[in-house]
């Protein structure tokens, strides 16, 4: 498999070829991010090739994706907080401002980030924490992954 899924996420998704979805979830797909310097970002992908905003979707789609939304964020919040005992909340956004595609970002955030950023929007980050190779997927978030991907498991049975 090539990194030719980046280009197409969700037709890569529909296919069972994106590496870095979780699970299908009602109305997308939950994936964790590209890059970890907060370990346990993820995204949710909304299932649908060309939908670029929530008001694209029929209102039971919307209530779904953002149902999935909550799932999610609570699904990291669950892993995170079980893994790391410095970690303190999820932020939930959807922007779509870069990737013009319905997705929504859940950004766990921790006691030990720099006390000049943990109280500001990710995106204030310096830029070298989005593009340097330590911070990106890989197998050290094995355990990661599969520790969100057993919570969205218990969360969907109890749904």
């Amino acid at each position: 498999m090539t990194n030719d899924w980046r280009k197409d996420r969700i037709g890569a998704a529909l296919r069972g070829e994106n590496p870095t979805v979780l699970r299908r979830l009602d109305a997308g797909f939950a994936a964790i991010g590209d890059v970890q310097f907060l370990p346990g970002y993820s995204v949710l992908l909304v299932d649908e090739p060309g939908v670029e905003r929530l008001s694209d979707l029929p209102r039971a789609k919307r209530a779904a994706f953002l149902a999935d939304m909550d799932r999610l964020g609570e699904a990291v919040e669950r892993a995170c907080g079980r893994l790391d005992p410095r970690f303190r909340r999820v932020n939930l956004e959807i922007l779509g401002n870069t990737y013009p595609v319905l997705h929504a970002h859940v950004w766990p955030r921790y006691e030990w980030e720099p006390a000049e950023l943990v109280g500001l929007p990710v995106w204030l980050y310096p830029h070298d924490r989005w593009n340097d190779e330590t911070f990106r997927l890989g197998p050290s978030h094995d355990e990661l992954r599969v520790a969100i991907g057993e919570e969205l498991d218990r969360l969907g049975a109890t749904a």
